[in-house]
């Protein structure tokens, strides 16, 4: 999995930082499709200064409908038709969502030459998709707001080779239909189960991706045990007062919320821009809660690697 930021701002673009949108592609499965969460203003043009294409979106994720994270639909899936994309595109998010695209697609009439869906979700809906499992739970803000934790299918157990050998059979092409489990027969008559000869199956990783919200405990179950939590950070540490006024976080209670959930890494966005210049500062501060943190930027890019399979 690769996660690029395309927005990282709060509420207004800055010249340092765009409006909400982060995009997904899945690296090794899925034939390389993206999901897109959120899409701010002008998403589409920070698209241009990626290696992503709009065909290549399969589904877009609307974490809430204020401007911010919405402002940018229209223009993408118009672009993705006028660029050919003829794939069917799914569009998930809170009520109004349908409305919103209906009447921006009518009144500017602009045609779509692919089959486009919308689903609109409510509080803890959830979504299948081909053994990925995304479930969706309302957080806590001014309006309606979301998040997602997205759940991989079970990845297969390690081969184990040197069981193989010192059964007698040799490197092949037999090894890859082994390491799924499927059993196979030798040239000389042997039925061979290839879940002899691996390790037990592993857990998917898991993927936790907030809208705005003040700190809830909803928040934290959605992102218990996650591999990679994304999580707002609009107010800086010090200002935990206005940030739950205002139905915000701060860089500190966004940590504090991957302590409590057991998150292996977190990464916040959705920066003020009364920050522009405090980048060290703001992570520092949520550094400190949990290490494991990082503070993304527009075009930052993060690598998810597989879980290593254990004996």
């Amino acid at each position: 999995m690769e996660f690029q930021f395309l927005g990282t701002g709060a509420g207004i673009p800055s010249k340092g930082r765009n409006v909400s949108s982060i995009a997904l592609r899945f690296m090794t499965n899925r034939q390389g499709e993206v999901w897109l969460f959120d899409c701010g203003e002008a998403t589409q043009h920070q698209i241009l200064h990626t290696n992503l294409k709009l065909w290549q979106i399969t589904k877009i994720f609307i974490t809430h409908m204020h401007g911010d994270h919405i402002y940018g639909l229209p223009g993408v899936l118009g672009s993705r038709s006028f660029q050919g994309a003829d794939d069917p595109l799914t569009v998930y998010g809170p009520k109004g969502i349908k409305d919103f695209i209906t009447v921006t697609l009518e009144t500017s009439r602009t045609y779509l030459k692919y089959p486009l869906e919308i689903v609109e979700f409510e509080d803890d809906f959830v979504e299948l998709d081909n053994g990925y499992e995304i479930k969706i739970a309302q957080l806590e803000h001014v309006i309606p707001s979301y998040g997602f934790r997205i759940t991989e299918p079970e990845q297969p157990g390690r081969l184990q080779v040197e069981k193989l050998k010192e059964a007698g059979i040799p490197p092949g092409p037999l090894y890859s239909d082994l390491k799924t489990g499927k059993s196979v027969t030798l040239e000389d008559g042997r039925e061979i189960d290839g879940a002899d000869f691996t390790s037990p199956r592993q857990p998917g990783r898991v993927v936790t991706i907030c809208g705005d919200t003040r700190p809830s405990v909803k928040t934290v179950e959605l992102a218990k045990d996650a591999d990679l939590f994304i999580h707002e950070a609009t107010f800086a540490e010090g200002m935990d007062e206005r940030a739950i006024e205002y139905f915000h976080s701060t860089t500190n209670q966004a940590a504090e919320l991957a302590k409590q959930a057991g998150a292996k890494r977190l990464i916040l966005t959705h920066i003020s821009s009364r920050y522009y210049d405090q980048a060290d500062e703001l992570l520092e501060s949520a550094v400190n809660v949990f290490p494991d943190t990082e503070l993304a930027h527009d075009f930052s890019v993060y690598q998810l690697n597989k879980r290593k399979n254990e004996e």
